[in-house]
């Protein structure tokens, strides 16, 4: 058989053609965005790739493109039904014309994306994320890291020009009770595709000195759900939950919770709430030494307001032994004063008795006299003295 030979040019006119015929309307085609980027002229160019949903091996890669005069309106539509702008590591369902070239080869020129497939995608994603970390137990694994009863050493993950971190440092170290903290910055980026790989390697960085932190804080402010897919992510997800130390995050507004929130120890709202949240642990602790400072000195001033009344008791019932002590004595000195003074002489004489006297010396018997003896009587206001007859 002769056989046929085709010049290079040749044999891709015929794939173009043969491309050209399988595809002569514009067809949907889903994959994964890879590598997108935005030239001067305002065309988009990207790859969209599909992946082993097992291994995460490469299946398949095509070249896609579109074009300025499409992107503006196209980009700006997808933000406002998904929140999100179109970036790497999206899947997508896209409208394209399959398109052949001779010198370029295959590519696909999109001309619409179907937002609805991807904020679906994005929420089983999610939901995929979730089932994985909380089938390998890590969705309270950090929850049961101990926290120090007083934590006062923060590493601290963030960007450093946030808005959110400025606002968190203002709350944290001008608190109106005065508590002082200390608080380090490990820099990462908190939006986008780097941020996941930033943030690990911020808390690998903190990991490293542990000992010097009591808690690893990640913050930043609100911002578009494009902005905060990032905390989403598998892989920083599963970093949170199995760090040796509590990591309490505050990303975004009100309504946004995240896969980081969820497995951390614990979230706040805002960057101004976290740092309310160790402040207040102070001010509890505060409130608490001042209960108990304050119930110590009424223990004690009830006991001595007791002790006191023990002891005016005890003064009173001493004071009282004692004035009955001394009553009774004076009453015996009174008897025995009545008693003494009974039996004084002078008492006897002022009762109209006499004493008589001879040579000085008390008679006590008429018989100790005898006639010519003198004597002496002594009353009460004077002596006589006289002779005996």
């Amino acid at each position: 058989m002769e056989e046929t030979v085709y010049t290079l040019q040749q044999l891709l006119s015929e794939v173009k053609g043969a491309v050209d015929s399988a595809f002569p309307v514009a067809v949907w085609v889903k994959g994964e965005i890879q590598g997108l980027s935005v030239n001067r002229s305002g065309h988009c160019y990207m790859s969209l790739i599909e992946k082993n949903v097992l291994t995460g091996a490469l299946l398949a890669e095509v070249r896609a493109i579109i074009w300025s005069s499409r992107y503006r309106t196209l980009a700006t539509r997808f933000t406002e039904e998904t929140g999100r702008g179109i970036e790497d590591g999206m899947s997508i369902l896209a409208l394209a014309t399959v398109q052949y070239s001779e010198l370029y080869g295959l590519s696909l020129i999109i001309e619409d994306i179907d937002s609805a497939f991807t904020a679906g995608e994005a929420f089983l994603q999610r939901q995929r994320t979730i089932n994985r970390l909380t089938q390998e137990g890590m969705m309270d694994l950090n929850a049961r890291v101990p926290m120090r009863p007083l934590p006062r050493r923060l590493a601290v993950i963030s960007a450093s020009t946030a808005a959110g971190y400025g606002d968190f440092m203002e709350h944290l170290h001008n608190n109106p009770y005065g508590f002082k903290f200390v608080s380090e910055l490990f820099p990462a980026p908190m939006q986008g595709v780097e941020a996941p790989a930033g943030i690990i390697a911020a808390l690998e960085a903190v990991a490293a000195r542990q000992d010097e932190f009591d808690a690893v804080l990640m913050l930043r402010g609100g911002g578009s759900a494009t902005d905060l897919a990032c905390f989403d992510d598998y892989d920083l997800a599963l970093n949170i939950a199995q760090f040796p130390l509590p990591v309490l995050t505050a990303i975004g507004h009100e309504r946004d919770v995240h896969v980081a929130d969820m497995v951390a120890f614990e979230h706040l709202k805002t960057p101004t709430a976290l740092a309310d949240y160790f402040v207040d642990i102070f001010a509890q602790e505060d409130y608490a030494l001042q209960t108990l400072a304050g119930r110590l000195s009424l223990a004690v001033r009830t006991k001595a307001a007791g002790q006191r009344q023990r002891l005016d008791a005890l003064t009173a019932r001493i004071r009282g032994a004692v004035s009955l002590l001394v009553q009774q004595q004076r009453s015996k000195v009174q008897m025995l004063e009545y008693k003494v003074g009974a039996l004084n002489p002078a008492s006897i004489l002022a009762k109209g008795f006499s004493l008589t006297l001879k040579d000085g010396r008390r008679v006590t018997s008429a018989k100790s006299l005898k006639a010519g003896d003198d004597i002496s009587i002594v009353l009460s206001d004077g002596n006589v003295k006289g002779k005996v007859q």
